[in-house]
């Protein structure tokens, strides 16, 4: 039986440990700064309303404990805390063991690839293959939504075929291995998705200004969110031209949500039922509420995601003004 330690407590941590461990196919150790918060007894509801139950075999903040014994381990950390984990797992990784990311547009292939040795397998998605939320911490979450098709690239192991069908077999989902680390590493994913929205709903934000009510992200999407998300994917596709990714191998933003054009778009955004019920990054204070920038949407989507398109960019000399504009924001307001 494969042993599989995943790294990270977050949604997507307590949703993939859960269902991992709940399908008994491979042995689940986790990783967290806060080992004394968990049980290992871990309940997931899925969105047909069942309760799967797993056990998690160890759980431990040292990486002593879990690491050496893995054979393969699971990023599901935020894009600031991917090089600190990198460092504190390096020194106990077994040479065959392989090390991933449910999360690539923030940066872990660029990381790992310098910090971890040219033997190490590396593995990541494109998309995240699960929409997760935390129900208790430590105890309970919930599976909001599948993805049909998982599509991951897989770097530094010739045995590139055993790990996709491996990594199929415990997510219980077609996998599809991509032909290299670029066409997950770029995405118009939440790096493009999220800031089209917090810039359309917060570029005229300034200290003292609080507003009455907190919004619903998707389900209040607008047409004018839209219409900034194609321009955006209309200058990352510039970008990817350029770059070695096949042709399809990314789907356009309207391709992706089956979308026409803004209007269709944001029909499509405000409809998505796993999509439902997420409120906008905001904190409650006195008279109403205002964007909370310790949010990953900002914490993440513009210093990571964002920023790596735009270096990208600006290295292969592709104009990008709307991304350029967007994220010059994104980075201003929330003082990264």
């Amino acid at each position: 039986m494969k042993k599989v330690c995943i790294c990270g407590g977050g949604n997507l941590g307590h949703v993939v440990t859960g269902f991992l461990a709940a399908h008994k196919e491979c042995e689940v150790s986790l990783l967290t700064r806060h080992p004394e918060r968990w049980q290992h007894q871990l309940e997931i509801t899925s969105p047909e309303g069942t309760l799967l139950r797993g056990t998690i075999h160890q759980i431990t903040a040292n990486p002593t404990e879990v690491i050496p014994q893995a054979d393969i381990v699971m990023l599901c950390l935020p894009g600031f805390s991917i090089r600190e984990e990198l460092q504190q797992i390096r020194p106990f990784l077994q040479p065959k063991t392989a090390v991933g990311s449910v999360v690539s547009s923030t940066g872990f292939f660029f990381e790992a690839m310098e910090m971890l040795p040219a033997t190490t397998p590396l593995f990541g998605f494109q998309r995240v293959p699960f929409i997760a939320r935390t129900t208790e911490y430590g105890r309970a979450a919930t599976l909001m939504g599948y993805k049909p098709t998982l599509h991951v690239a897989i770097e530094q192991t010739k045995e590139k075929e055993a790990l996709r069908s491996l990594i199929e077999q415990l997510l219980h989902t077609p996998t599809v291995l991509m032909q290299n680390y670029y066409e997950v590493s770029l995405t118009n994913s939440n790096p493009i998705l999220h800031p089209s929205r917090l810039y359309t709903m917060w570029k005229d934000w300034h200290e003292g200004i609080v507003y009455p009510t907190q919004p619903l992200f998707y389900e209040e999407w607008t047409e004018e969110a839209s219409q900034l998300l194609i321009a955006m994917d209309r200058e990352f596709f510039a970008l990817l031209s350029v770059l070695p990714v096949r042709e399809g191998s990314i789907p356009t933003i309207l391709d992706y949500y089956e979308s026409t054009d803004a209007a269709s778009l944001t029909r499509k955004l405000q409809s998505i039922e796993a999509f439902k019920g997420i409120l906008s990054p905001m904190k409650q204070v006195e008279g109403g509420f205002v964007p909370d920038f310790s949010s990953r949407y900002f914490t993440e989507d513009f210093p990571y995601g964002l920023r790596i398109i735009q270096n990208l960019a600006r290295k292969h000399q592709v104009n990008t003004p709307t991304i350029d504009q967007v994220l010059a924001w994104g980075l201003k307001i929330s003082k990264k």
